[in-house]
């Protein structure tokens, strides 16, 4: 099955409501096609605006970089040299009834354990313990975009295991602090302007808002219906975690810059060293492990490729085996929470995005979307 037709396909059979697929190369954009309405009376496309939650980490772990190299900042640079609030967040170790029991961390966190999520910062759709603080305190979820917002405690000592939750968000901080800017106005002068991202924004641009794709949700019935989810607008702070809007065609830019080591078209952003080592497995011995959802409505769980070592660099994660059909060892990838997907595989010259607006995250109906386009883009 051609690429046009796997994306065809999943809308067909209710796996999706709609997609965009896009590949390519070093050399330009290799497919671009759409199944679907992305809202109503609306045909998705390349230009159709998603809220694209987490695709925005390897955003923020790109801002990141570009300090490393102009020797503003190192992936060992301890958090809190930065952000002395950093020090104030403790390590959650059980409870005394309804009361936490909290310890200082016995480890110092870094920026290389903000961006592979090894910082002991975790979710609570992924962390029942996690959860159950934020339920009995009424600690914000980092949706609120305070600041506040920003410290729940930590799972365990930075640098101990994988725990995916809000550490780019701190790292998003990093940035701020050292930069003198807020975040959203160091990517458009760094990144978003060099690339010709025009469509990608932390706010829905009145130039962008009548293209923004609907979300819907899967009922039990299996059935898609409305449902609201949105960063939040105008925050105190706007969180690396989850906080842009972007497009396809964007998004694809943003690949390709990786994809050629840290240029496009004439523009370059990193040096070819930054791109290796944003790619490169920088757990120090640690690995990926597998997410098991605390909140089934809004995530299933997550084990990319069961049996394959799956580590984290400094941007994206990555897979160290080949996958048969599908992407080779050392290929990086992520994904956001309303099925926004992408992959980048240096060694085929490939990258490529599947992109809907769809809870739950990663259940079975959309790894099959996914799958299939991907397997037709190594067909191809």
């Amino acid at each position: 099955m051609d690429l046009q037709g796997s994306l065809d396909e999943s809308v067909a059979r209710g796996r999706v409501p709609f997609a965009v697929g896009m590949t390519g190369n070093a050399g330009g954009v290799t497919f671009a096609g759409a199944a679907g309405e992305a809202a109503p009376g609306m045909a998705a496309g390349p230009d159709t605006v998603f809220r694209i939650f987490s695709m925005t980490k390897a955003i923020g772990s790109t801002a990141a970089m570009i300090l490393i190299e102009r020797g503003q900042l190192s992936m060992d640079t301890p958090v809190a040299d930065v952000l002395p609030e950093w020090d104030e967040l403790r390590v959650l170790d059980g409870w005394d009834g309804d009361t936490p029991r909290l310890r200082k961390p016995r480890v110092t966190a870094t920026a290389r354990h903000l961006a592979t999520h090894t910082s002991g910062l975790e979710y609570e759709f992924w962390n029942a313990d996690c959860a159950g603080f934020l339920g009995r305190t009424g600690h914000p979820s980092i949706l609120a975009g305070t600041r506040q917002a920003m410290r729940y405690p930590l799972m365990t000592d930075p640098g101990t295991r994988w725990g995916y939750g809000p550490s780019i968000d701190w790292l998003g901080q990093m940035v701020e602090r050292i930069s003198g800017q807020r975040i959203d106005a160091f990517l458009k002068d760094n990144l978003f302007g060099p690339l010709g991202m025009a469509d990608t924004d932390v706010e829905v641009r009145d130039h962008m808002a009548p293209r923004l794709a609907a979300v819907k949700a899967r009922g039990e019935d299996g059935t898609f219906g409305d449902f609201a989810l949105a960063p939040p607008s105008g925050p105190e702070v706007y969180g690396m975690g989850h906080a842009l809007y972007s497009t396809p065609a964007d998004y694809m830019r943003f690949l390709r810059m990786i994809l050629n080591r840290g240029t496009l078209e004439g523009a370059r952003v990193l040096s070819e060293g930054a791109v290796v080592a944003m790619c490169a497995d920088q757990m120090r011995g640690l690995a990926f492990a597998p997410m098991v959802t605390a909140v089934p409505p809004v995530t299933a769980d997550f084990d990319p490729f069961p049996g394959t070592r799956v580590t984290h660099g400094f941007a994206f994660m990555r897979n160290e085996a080949d996958i048969p059909g599908r992407r080779r060892a050392g290929s990086v990838s992520w994904a956001g929470v309303l099925n926004t997907h992408y992959w980048i595989d240096p060694s085929a010259d490939l990258c490529g995005l599947i992109m809907t607006q769809t809870l739950p995250f990663v259940e079975p109906p959309f790894m099959d979307a996914y799958a299939a386009f991907e397997r037709a883009a190594y067909a191809a």
